[in-house]
């Protein structure tokens, strides 16, 4: 019988075989291989991963995008924008974690992996609307979870947590309109309740 649990170890050989200099890095953390790339190679490296013997990462199990202009308390020194994407072989039981930067700020673009996982579709769409991320190559790029003309992509760590806009209908003009929003920044302190019989909790039986 063949055992389908493979060594993360192993796995990290492999995909270091398989790739040669398209892998920017391979780290091995808590079991977990994680495979970084650049922009101009990622879409041959997401076609060899899941085409390679070894490899065989048939499935897209997720893909998401990752703005690291705040990581780290702003020590960060790479490109801002990343996508993440995490792989799995069905027939040898084993996933690898695959990242690739976006080489410019400013207008961030990465292949679409969308002709070698369908299943990536929705999920670059989701990157593109709540990050920006634009995906060379996807058929339909456009919003998915914002609303029609929403400005801006709240997932970005400078878009404000309360945004820009609210929308309410107006009976008046019998339709929803956008105006700007009406909701003020404040410091929540939580309040701390140091009477030592509050509630009549002390004494009890």
């Amino acid at each position: 019988m063949t055992a389908f649990a493979v060594n993360p170890e192993t796995l990290k050989d492999t995909i270091a075989a398989v790739l040669g200099e398209r892998a920017k890095h391979i780290s091995l953390k808590l079991g977990e291989v994680t495979v970084v790339v650049s922009a101009a190679n990622y879409l041959q490296v997401a076609t060899t991963l899941r085409d390679a013997s070894g490899c065989q990462f048939e499935q897209l199990m997720d893909l998401c995008g990752v703005d690291y202009s705040q990581y780290k308390d702003g020590v960060w020194d790479g490109a801002r924008y990343c996508v993440v994407l995490h792989l799995l072989s069905v027939s040898l039981n084993q996933r690898v974690r695959l990242k690739v930067f976006a080489p410019d700020d400013d207008l961030p673009v990465v292949a679409s992996v969308t002709g070698v996982w369908n299943g990536a579709n929705w999920f670059e769409r989701e990157a593109f609307d709540l990050f920006g991320i634009v995906f060379e190559g996807h058929s339909d790029l456009r919003r998915i979870l914002t609303d029609y003309g929403f400005i801006g992509h709240p997932f970005r760590k400078d878009f404000p947590t309360s945004g820009h806009v609210e929308m309410r209908y107006d009976p008046e003009q019998k339709r929803v309109i956008y105006q700007p929003v009406t909701i003020e920044p404040r410091e929540i302190t939580p309040r701390i309740i140091r009477e030592e019989d509050y509630g009549g909790l002390h004494g009890r039986d």
